[in-house]
C-alpha cells in the first residue's frame, strides 16, 4: 500500500459509552473522516452524529457496510457482539477496528483473526496502553538490548472500588456474562496483559493457572438490577514459550491500596512502568534510574518520522490505513490475551492448571445473534 495523507473514510458502529470515546479520539485526527454511524438507538445515534457533524445515520449496521465509499469501520459494541459484527465488516471488504476485549471467547476471537487473514483486510483491537510513553520507553530499552534476555513479567491492574454500574458508573451490560463474558479480566486486564505480552515479544502461551473472585459487598439494589455475575478480581500464572513467565493480578475492587506497577525483568536490567523506572547493576553497584518522558516524547515527534502515528490507538489505526506505518500486532496480542484470560476462567472452574491447547480445543462461541 502506498503511503498517503489522504483522509480515511470511517464508519462507527455503536455510539454508546465506548463509541463516544472513540469518536472523541477521531475528532483530534485531521486525516480521520467519520462519515456514518450506526446504532439501534436512532435518537441517540442522531444526537451523537449532530455533535460530530457526521452526515449519515443508520439503525442497521448492515446498511452502513453496503457503502463502497467507507474504507474501515470501528466496532464499539459489547463483547459478545464483537465477533459477528467484525466478521460481517471484514466480509464486506472493510478494514475493522474493534473495541477490546477481542471477543467474548477465544473461539470467537480466533474466528475474527482467521476471517481477517482470509479477507486480506486489516484488523486492529483497541489496546490503548501500547501507546503510553512508558510502554514506548520500555519497548525502546528492550529493543536496544538494555534488559538482556527478558524472562518474567508482572501484569498488575488496580481499582480500589471500580466495578461498573454497581459502583456508580457504566451500565449493567458490563457485569453480565451474557453480554460481556467476563469481568475485571476482560474489562481492564486485557490492557495490562496485552501490554506485557507486547513488551515480551508476544511469546505463545503454553499453560495457564488462575482463580477469580467476587467477595466484596455491593449495593443490594444495584446488584439486583444489574444481574451481576462476573469477577471483581482475577489472578493468573502463565508459562510462555522461550522459558518466559507472566503473573497477573487484576482488580475491579479490592480492600488494598494501589498495587506496584506492571514490570518486566531481564538478565541485564528491568523496567517498571508506573512510575517509570529502569534498574540495572554494574558490578557491585546497583543503579535505579528515572527517565525524562517529556523529552523522550518530544524527540519521537520532532526527530523521528511519523511520531504522531503512535499518539493513540485511533491515530495509529488511521496512519496504518494510510500506509504510513506498519500496523502494530494488536490482533495477535489480543488473541493471546483472550487465550490467557479464558485459561484463567477454565483453571478456576477445573481447579487445576490448563494447557493452551485445551483452551483452544474446548472454547465455544459466546456470540450473540445480530
Amino acid at each position: 500500500m502506498t503511503a498517503s495523507r489522504e483522509p480515511v473514510r470511517i464508519g462507527v458502529i455503536g455510539v454508546g459509552q465506548i463509541g463516544k470515546h472513540h469518536l472523541d479520539n477521531y475528532s483530534k485526527i485531521a486525516d480521520a473522516q467519520i462519515v456514518a454511524v450506526a446504532d439501534v438507538n436512532e435518537a441517540e445515534a442522531r444526537r451523537v452524529a449532530g455533535l460530530h457533524n457526521i452526515p449519515s445515520v443508520y439503525t442497521d449496521f448492515r446498511e452502513l457496510l453496503k457503502r463502497d465509499d467507507i474504507v474501515a469501520v470501528d466496532v464499539a459494541l459489547h463483547n459478545n457482539l464483537h465477533m459477528p459484527v467484525t466478521v460481517a465488516g471484514l466480509q464486506a471488504g472493510k478494514h475493522v477496528y474493534c473495541e477490546k476485549p477481542m471477543a467474548g471467547s477465544y473461539r470467537d476471537a480466533e474466528t475474527m483473526y482467521t476471517t481477517a487473514q482470509q479477507a486480506g483486510r486489516k484488523l486492529s483491537i483497541q489496546l490503548s496502553t501500547l501507546f503510553s510513553n512508558e510502554v514506548k520507553a520500555a519497548r525502546y530499552l528492550i529493543e536496544k538490548g538494555h534488559l538482556g534476555k527478558v524472562y518474567h513479567a508482572r501484569s498488575n491492574g488496580h481499582r480500589r472500588r471500580g466495578r461498573p454500574f454497581v459502583d456508580g458508573y457504566g451500565t449493567p451490560n458490563f457485569v453480565q456474562k451474557q453480554n460481556a463474558s467476563g469481568g475485571a479480566l476482560y474489562d481492564m486486564g486485557v490492557y495490562h496483559i496485552a501490554q506485557m505480552l507486547y513488551l515480551l515479544g508476544n511469546p505463545a502461551p503454553q499453560t495457564i493457572s488462575g482463580r477469580v473472585y467476587q467477595e466484596l459487598a455491593m449495593d443490594e439494589a444495584r446488584q439486583q438490577r444489574s444481574g451481576y455475575n462476573v469477577e471483581e478480581l482475577g489472578l493468573g500464572f502463565v508459562r510462555l514459550a522461550d522459558n518466559i513467565t507472566l503473573d497477573i493480578i487484576e482488580a475491579w475492587a479490592v480492600n488494598m491500596d494501589k498495587f506496584e506497577s506492571s514490570m518486566v525483568m531481564g538478565s541485564e536490567g528491568g523496567v517498571r512502568l508506573d512510575p517509570f523506572g529502569y534498574f540495572r547493576s554494574v558490578g557491585d553497584l546497583d543503579l535505579d534510574s528515572s527517565a525524562s518522558m517529556g523529552g523522550f516524547n518530544w524527540r519521537i515527534h520532532n526527530v523521528g518520522v511519523d511520531g504522531d502515528a503512535y499518539d493513540s490507538p485511533q491515530h495509529h489505526w488511521v496512519a496504518a490505513l494510510q500506509g504510513r506505518v506498519p500496523l502494530l500486532p494488536t490482533a495477535e496480542l489480543a488473541l493471546n490475551t483472550m487465550l490467557i484470560s479464558e485459561g484463567i476462567y477454565r483453571s478456576h472452574a477445573q481447579n487445576r492448571e490448563v494447557t493452551a491447547a485445551e483452551v483452544k480445543a474446548e472454547s465455544v462461541s459466546t456470540a450473540l445473534t445480530v
